[in-house]
Order: C-alpha cells, then structure tokens, then sequence
C-alpha cells in the first residue's frame, strides 16, 4: 500500500511545491519508487512544474484533471451509484505516466478551480437534513472531509509506493482532507519569522484535526520532518540560528531535515522549462540536496515504521 505524504504549511513562498516535485522525482528516478504527485492547489504549480501550459490546458479540456474526481465525489456524496451508463472516474484514468520521461513517475493535474464553496455548503446541509436521525452541519461536513480525498486516492493505493499530495497553502477543505487521508506530513520553510508562524499555526490545527477524528482514529498523520530552504542572502549567520532556535524549541532535532535547500538559481530555471531542477540539471547545488533530503527521508520512514511494527508487536504480546 502506499505511503501518502502531504507536503503543507500555512504559509506560501516557502518552497512547497519545488521540495514536492524534487522529492517526487529523486524517488522514482534514483530509487526506482512508484511515485504519484497529486496537485491539490489550485496555483497548479506542480502541475507547471512538470507539464507545459499547453498540456496542461489539453488536459483541462478533456476534463483529465483533478477537478473531474472531486466534482464527482461532490456529486455522489452518500448516493449509490446504479445507473450502467454513467461513467465513474479512477485516478488511473487522468493520470500522465511517466511524466518527465520518467519510469515510475506519474502526476495527477490540478485545476485553477476545483470546488465551488457555496455548492459544496449547500450539498452538505442538504444532506444533514436527510438522515432519519438528523445529524449537524457539522457532523456532516466532518463525514465528507474525512473521506473526500481518501475516496479519491482509494483506487490507486496498491498501484504506488509513495503519493505525494501538493497541498495549498491556508486550510481549506481539500487541504484539511488532504491531511485526514496522509500518513505523513513534510513541513517545507525558509529561515524567516512568518514562515515559523506558519510551522506553529499547522501544528495547532493539525492536532485539533485529531481531536475532531479521535473517536474513530482515523486521524494518524505524523510529521515526517521540516525542511528548511535558505533564502536568497541567507547563510548560516547568527539571524538563522535565531530561527532556527524557535524551531527547535518546538520539535525535536530529528524533526528537522539535516539537509537544507541552498539558493540555487538552476532550481528557478528548472520551472522555466516546466521539469524538476533534478531532472533539469541533476549536478547543480539545488539537485544534490533534494537527493539528499530524499535519502533523509527514506530514513526516517524506515525509523517510523519500524516504530509502528514494534508497537503492534508489543500490542500482540499484551493480549496474548
């Protein structure tokens, strides 16, 4: 099954969408994963990233995007399906395999509008109304942000070893999904104020995320760790350990990536040719770090889940 990763923070500009791609990327090329990227903001960066506009835009007419699997979720919230005639979408069906020219690599393509707010307020109280015994707004609400994204992924889990959710910036309703569905998290940042307030301001909703679900434990995400990527000037001056201090005041130093992302100019000329700066130019400052925090993260998922395995264990003994 596969591991599903959401890439997060509050704050935008902090390397969000570069650090998933790259990551994405150094998993199916050097370490031979299956590897999907779904791009879940509607800035479509990732998407921009790895196809050009014009197959973006090709994609978008022919409705293979993202917004055709949750247009469809919204549509069949709670209602069995029967009509033959009626075609029901899977991710195998829009995805672009080997994207980049890449085995193992596939992306799901966003959507400049995924949702309309108002129609999806009005589903869920329409359909708070419906049940015999009448449930809240936000009983409901609750019901269909819980299984919104992971009914979408559902079909593709045994099809990857990693999907990889670009997830944007704020907590809307598909970010807030996104995260219910993940099994981890990564926290990009950069050394600067605002984007620890965004580091702090995830956290808290995140665990009030987890009160919300507690009951039925559906909720189990983990940090996987926060990657920091220096700003332009930025070195390792007395201003960074500054930041770096708040950090780790709050989370552990096996939290935070021992990799930072350097400013590199190649990272940025990478997007103009809508690939991966790992792809585009793999000896560059900015490729070699993305390979390292690939392999930092390989690591720490091995720790967690040998965690996991010897939790479980230990459970098996108590009831035995």
């Amino acid at each position: 099954m596969a591991k599903v990763i959401a890439t997060v923070n509050m704050k935008g500009g902090v390397g969000k969408t570069t650090l998933t791609v790259n990551i994405a990327t150094c998993l199916a090329k050097i370490h031979r994963k299956k590897v999907l990227v779904v791009d879940l903001d509607t800035q479509i960066s990732a998407t921009l990233s790895m196809i050009s506009p014009a197959e973006f835009a090709k994609c978008r007419k022919e409705n293979r995007t993202l917004r055709s699997l949750v247009s469809q979720a919204i549509s069949h919230y709670g209602v069995q399906i029967n009509d033959p005639e009626e075609k029901i979408y899977q991710i195998k069906d829009l995805v672009i395999p080997h994207v980049c020219k890449v085995q193992g690599l596939d992306l799901l393509v966003g959507d400049i509008d995924l949702y309309d707010e108002f129609l999806v307020s009005e589903m869920l109280y329409n359909r708070s109304l419906l049940y015999e015994e009448k449930q809240t707004f936000q009983q409901t609400w609750s019901k269909f942000e819980q299984t919104l994204i992971k009914g979408i992924l559902a079909s593709a889990m045994k099809s990857y070893d990693f999907i990889i959710l670009d997830c944007a910036p704020g907590y809307n309703l598909i970010t807030r999904s996104s995260l219910v569905a993940s099994d981890y998290y990564l926290m990009p940042a950069r050394p600067e104020p605002l984007s620890v307030v965004g580091i702090q301001l995830l956290e808290r909703r995140i665990e009030r995320l987890r009160e919300v679900y507690r009951e039925d434990n559906s909720v189990n995400i983990q940090l996987l760790g926060i990657v920091f990527s220096m700003s332009a000037g930025f070195t390792l001056s007395r201003y960074y350990q500054k930041v770096m201090d708040r950090v780790a005041a709050d989370f552990s130093s096996a939290k935070i990536f021992k990799t930072k992302i350097p400013n590199d100019v190649n990272v940025a000329k990478a997007v103009d040719n809508f690939v991966p700066a790992s792809l585009a130019n793999p000896n560059s400052g900015g490729a070699k770090a993305f390979a390292e925090v690939t392999v930092e993260l390989l690591k720490k998922l091995e720790i967690s889940l040998g965690k996991k395995e010897q939790t479980s264990r230990l459970s098996l003994v108590d009831l035995e």
